[in-house]
């Protein structure tokens, strides 16, 4: 059977797992579409590339196989670029294919044409152009590439009269497989092992390297064995249960938490830093702990160039094999017997109620007692997802997903859809904010064409109000941060959903005990006050 360029290229995507692509059709990358198809990838037709970007990504955290993102050139490649950086911070790893130009044409054809390659170069791990004999070992490198390490985006270039020619040669199967990393037991192992061992006060920082290895259930077996307590950043929220005694939740983007958290770091003898990627966490997280008086042990995919932290030692390689060498032999005696940690745990349950009788904390509430602890939640950016990423308790990871690292805001929706497209039958919600939504309203209708009962949550104030609250919190007036009210019930009706507003508990009780079931997506849109926000996180 002869096989084209870009058949070539979509069979290596479904032999990587890939089952989903998505994006928006263009004259320029037809070819590649109808091969998609033909490897047996579904293409979803979306309203805009970078919600087919955050879709992409959705299907990832369900799948762990790398998400498919297709565009034409210029304008499709240039609409992208947001989720394509989005993907390089948030540590996905996400194929980004485009169309192009053939050579012949870039030496004098201009129309729609600039160098894809050099606009994507600070935000992929790399930009590959397809070269004929050679298309199958460029897609593996890309492949590769994409998931070693840290994960993240890689951009193929796919030459329009390429994609349709036939290739002569067989494809050669060239996906390594990479084993993991066992560190030796050497003098720096034991100088770990010795101090831990000894340790009165150790605290554990979990981090989404340990998603990114898919090793969960091997960080969470090796701390509650061994009794040591740890707080995540958002993205690892879950490892260890939110609600589990030695678990502080997660941590990074709010100052009312870190007035908790952050002194008992400075109060732990031994730190260990296990997958732990600053990337998500806000400026009052640079050096918050101090190698000279405390003993830091780092374990990461790849040496931390960032300048964020110092350790006393790190460990660059995979963090499974890593910890199973420091178990041989380690035992702790009793920790925190001071009740530090657990004067902490409660505090920071106190600093963050959801007993409250209206506004985003009830809203919070009400959602996590309707969704059943496998269920996933995504949750936007905006004053509402670092309250949310405080209470919301994760059981699971990968049960609340979010855009951390680059906190780029319209992401929740396509997040939530892509999670749901893949796992067609795990409960699925989405939280956003008023304007997070307008920002991607045209998706609401990709979700009533891929007919996913997704449910919608929407903090609806009128109001971009973090940055209200910085500007009030500054000094500064009021200045383009609030906006029209839009009616979302009505709206998400006229597109073939359900809407329903709600403005009370008992309310936002009645619209979600049905909005799981059916073919039909429904939006909540949940009216809440001005200044909702106001000394909650």
């Amino acid at each position: 059977m002869s096989l084209t360029t870009a058949d070539i290229l979509a069979q290596r995507l479904f032999d990587a797992g890939c089952r989903h692509a998505f994006g928006i059709p263009g004259g320029e990358v037809l070819s590649v579409m109808h091969a998609l198809d033909r490897a047996g990838l579904e293409i979803v037709l979306t309203k805009h590339e970078n919600g087919a970007g955050f879709m992409a990504e959705g299907t990832y955290h369900r799948t762990g196989a790398p998400g498919v993102l297709f565009a034409t050139l210029g304008p499709g490649m240039a609409n992208a670029f947001n989720v394509i950086a989005n993907a390089h911070q948030d540590r996905v790893p996400l194929v980004f294919l485009t169309g192009r130009v053939d050579d012949y044409d870039m030496a004098s054809y201009t129309h729609q044409v600039f160098d894809h390659c050099k606009a994507l170069e600070p935000v992929v791990k790399g930009s590959f152009t397809l070269v004929d004999g050679a298309v199958d070992r460029i897609v593996d490198r890309a492949l590769s590439l994409a998931q070693s390490g840290r994960p993240g985006p890689v951009h193929i270039d796919v030459p329009i009269s390429l994609a349709a020619k036939v290739q002569e040669a067989a494809p050669k199967q060239w996906q390594p497989t990479y084993l993991p990393s066992a560190p030796v037991d050497n003098a720096n192992f034991s100088e770990v092992r010795d101090r831990l061992s000894r340790s009165e006060r150790p605290l554990a920082i979990l981090g989404l390297e340990i998603l990114s290895e898919g090793c969960e259930v091997e960080v969470r077996n090796f701390l509650l064995k061994h009794g040591i307590p740890s707080v995540a950043t958002y993205k690892a929220k879950g490892v260890i249960p939110d609600d589990h005694p030695l678990s502080l939740g997660g941590a990074g983007l709010s100052p009312k938490a870190d007035k908790t958290v952050l002194p008992l770091i400075e109060k732990s003898d031994c730190l260990l830093l296990i997958g732990y990627d600053p990337i998500e966490m806000r400026h009052g997280w640079q050096d918050v702990w101090e190698p000279e008086t405390q003993f830091v042990a780092e374990f990461t995919l790849e040496p931390n160039l960032h300048g964020m932290h110092r350790a006393s030692c790190t460990f660059v390689g995979s963090l499974a094999p890593a910890l199973a060498v420091l178990d041989q032999g380690l035992d702790l005696g009793s920790v925190w017997e001071n009740g530090d940690f657990t004067k902490a745990k409660s505090e920071l349950s106190a600093a963050f109620p959801r007993d409250e009788d209206w506004g985003p904390s009830a809203i919070v509430d009400e959602v996590r007692k309707a969704l059943p602890d496998h269920g996933l939640a995504s949750v936007d950016s905006g004053a509402h997802r670092i309250l949310q990423s405080q209470q919301w308790v994760c059981r699971e990871p990968h049960t609340l997903i979010q855009s951390s690292g680059l906190c780029t805001m319209g992401c929740a929706l396509p997040l939530a859809m892509g999670a749901k497209v893949a796992s067609p039958d795990l409960p699925v919600v989405a939280f956003t904010g008023d304007a997070g939504l307008e920002m991607i309203l045209g998706e609401l209708s990709t979700l009533r064409d891929l007919n996913l009962p997704v449910v919608v949550v929407v903090f609806v104030d009128a109001s971009l109000a973090l940055i209200e609250l910085k500007q009030r919190g500054s000094g500064r007036e009021n200045l383009a941060v609030d906006f029209g009210g839009t009616d979302f019930a009505a709206l998400a009706d006229a597109m073939g959903g359900i809407g329903i507003n709600a403005r009370s508990r008992k309310e936002l009780q009645t619209a979600l005990s049905s909005a799981f079931e059916g073919d039909k997506f429904t939006l909540i849109a949940a009216h809440i006050e001005r200044e909702s926000y106001d000394g909650k996180f």
